[in-house]
């Protein structure tokens, strides 16, 4: 266990426990959660197949490395886990990171650049399209991610969180939200933040089927996508 991690997860629990009381939920919203997370991950996987068949193979020609790629992530209660990608960058991009960091093009603990020089050369394509995403279906059903919550954070950005950011750690994350389909890295941190304070506050089961309806239309217009 890294000096991270057994620093990280004490203060993210302390944090959690000072957060306010969010609203009573209804017993069955739970269950319902889950029986909607197994379903649309089942049949997500199922009908990406295909796609996700070819990406992989075209990572490896691009690479000559693993198509799939398990990056450690933030998930409720401040609880690590790997979360599945596809890759889209070539092998030793994480070593390479301090060579792209003055091109950082997003305002808070958080790292985004448009054009990052470390994409293979379908990277750029597989993130446009949220295809690299795809394999956090494997997540929802292992039970990691939900289909809608916030998206899972990396240890070094929590570490940097303040008490508003630390409360999106209260749930579990998930592979789209209310950020997801309102333009994504078009927005600031603290939009994203607030965002996410809006789902915890009023989510319900029919919001998490509406908010995965207007995910499609969303990856298709690929506003803020990279």
């Amino acid at each position: 266990m890294s000096t991270l991690e057994t620093s990280l997860r004490p203060a993210v629990a302390q944090a959690i426990e000072a957060l306010p009381c969010t609203r009573a939920l209804p017993a069955w919203y739970a269950p319902a959660k889950r029986a909607i997370d197994v379903s649309v991950a089942a049949v997500g996987l199922l009908i990406t197949a295909p796609v996700l068949a070819v990406a992989m193979g075209a990572i490896v020609v691009a690479t000559g490395a693993g198509p799939i790629y398990r990056q450690e992530r933030v998930g409720a209660g401040g609880q690590r886990f790997k979360m599945w990608k596809l890759r889209t960058m070539v092998p030793n991009a994480h070593e390479r990171r301090h060579e792209v960091r003055h091109l950082n093009e997003a305002d808070g603990p958080v790292f985004k650049v448009r054009c990052d020089p470390r994409l293979h050369r379908f990277g750029r394509f597989l993130r446009r399209t949220s295809i690299d995403e795809l394999p956090n279906f494997v997540n929802v059903l292992l039970g990691d991610m939900s289909i809608v919550g916030p998206r899972p954070p990396l240890p070094e950005e929590v570490a940097s969180y303040d008490r508003r950011a630390m409360r999106r750690l209260s749930v579990k994350p998930g592979v789209t939200c209310l950020w997801q389909i309102s333009g994504r890295s078009e927005l600031s941190f603290d939009q994203w933040m607030e965002l996410d304070s809006i789902y915890i506050d009023r989510w319900n089961p029919l919001s998490d089927l509406l908010i995965i309806a207007r995910t499609i239309p969303a990856v298709i217009r690929g506003v803020g996508a990279h």
